[in-house]
């Protein structure tokens, strides 16, 4: 079989990254050939197919969309749809894979493979499809107003912060209406059930399959060590709770907190919480040991999250994780089994539960082997990869 893979990012950026080189991965072992189709970047992968990769675009630049030619592209890029088609024409794949191809690629190449009778799968990493912004936030908050299609929310919210890029959100989610290019997807997989409710406010039953990330637990050694820190791991940003962690922490005085991660709010909270240990971005080694000294990982959110590759891997640690009731986290951890869940953004409910579950050690370790034993037989990597491919030979005759 030859599958097109689509993303934007091609080195592992993010959680979207980190499932897309899984299955790529898999599918190579396989024995099946994998067609890369990405954005040219110096820290990529070596790709066979980098020449047909799009050019370079930063996006997080302002000044950038403030001319109209790029601010069209992020809409509909007539590069990426060249370059695809072309690279369709010369390979002929049986299915077209699409990850993260918002803004730099754009959903338009969906048409182009359609229109050349290849059928589309496209994973479900956030929420585009259904809300122009991804994150369903609005002023900071959970946000479902634009599910049902009133994309107008997004303009009239300003949920990207200013009336330009808000616009610019709306003009996008518009266009990619008009061009049919979502509805022309065969099939959604959602990581989490959370997301595929919300996916089929806009797309038939049919079209949206379940499948959860896979982890896989042979890389991860279950850690029996515990130096009695709790450890936060991710972007120090508002929607992912961590200011939240903070105060619990700082009302508590009973046990030790270490911060790994960077973000738009890691210097003020350095300056404000001082209690806690931040040990910035870590990689390699430094990681792992960090994550095996843990006596547990907390998921702070207070965004829909969907199915985070940071849940899956702490419990493949064998760690109990401590996290908010939102988004698709409950389909992760079992509460009072594998770890403890709390309301988002409640300090106090967060600061007793942590509190608790470090003031037995016996606890600890049996929800982190309960957590081990529920990644290897619900979320294991080999379970992923048989339904990933069951995915594409329903809609591939090879």
């Amino acid at each position: 079989m030859k599958v097109l893979m689509a993303n934007k990012f091609f080195f592992p950026k993010g959680g979207a990254e980190v499932v897309m080189f899984q299955e790529r991965d898999y599918l190579l072992r396989s024995g099946e050939q994998v067609i890369d189709f990405s954005m040219q970047d110096e820290r990529n992968r070596e790709s066979p197919y980098e020449s047909h990769f799009v050019s370079n675009k930063d996006y997080r630049d302002g000044r950038k969309l403030s001319k109209l030619r790029s601010a069209l592209s992020l809409v509909h890029s007539r590069e990426a749809v060249s370059k695809i088609a072309a690279l369709i024409d010369k390979m002929r794949p049986d299915v077209m894979h699409c990850h993260n191809v918002y803004h730099q690629i754009t959903p338009s190449i969906i048409s182009i493979a359609k229109s050349r009778g290849i059928p589309v799968v496209l994973t479900l990493h956030d929420f585009k499809p259904v809300c122009p912004s991804y994150l369903r936030l609005r002023a900071g908050h959970p946000c479902s107003l634009c599910l049902d299609g009133d994309f107008r929310q997004v303009l009239m919210n300003r949920c990207a912060g200013g009336i330009a890029a808000s616009a610019l959100l709306y003009a996008e989610a518009a266009v990619q209406r008009w061009l049919g290019s979502y509805e022309n997807v065969d099939r959604f997989l959602a990581p989490s059930q959370f997301m595929r409710d919300a996916a089929l406010h806009r797309f038939r039953p049919e079209q949206v399959v379940l499948l959860y990330n896979g982890v896989d637990t042979a890389e991860f050694d279950a850690s029996a060590q515990d130096d009695g820190y709790v450890l936060y791991l991710g972007r120090l940003s508002r929607e992912k709770g961590v200011e939240t962690l903070l105060r619990a922490h700082e009302a508590a005085e009973s046990w030790d907190l270490v911060i790994a991660g960077t973000g738009p709010l890691e210097r003020s909270l350095q300056m404000r919480y001082r209690n806690a240990r931040f040990v910035g971005q870590l990689s390699g080694q430094a990681l792992k040991a960090t994550i095996g000294g843990a006596s547990a990982i907390v998921v702070p959110s207070e965004w829909y999250e969907n199915c985070p590759m940071s849940v899956l891997e702490a419990m493949a640690y064998g760690k109990p994780v401590v996290a908010s009731r939102i988004g698709g986290i409950p389909e992760l951890v079992v509460d009072g089994e594998t770890g403890v869940l709390f309301e988002p953004g409640d300090a106090d409910e967060l600061r007793m539960l942590v509190s608790r579950l470090m003031s037995d050690a016996s606890l600890r370790a049996r929800m982190g082997a309960a957590g081990r034993i529920r990644a290897e037989k619900q979320f294991s990597i080999e379970k992923h990869n048989a339904n990933l491919i069951e995915a594409y030979r329903s809609l591939v005759d090879v």
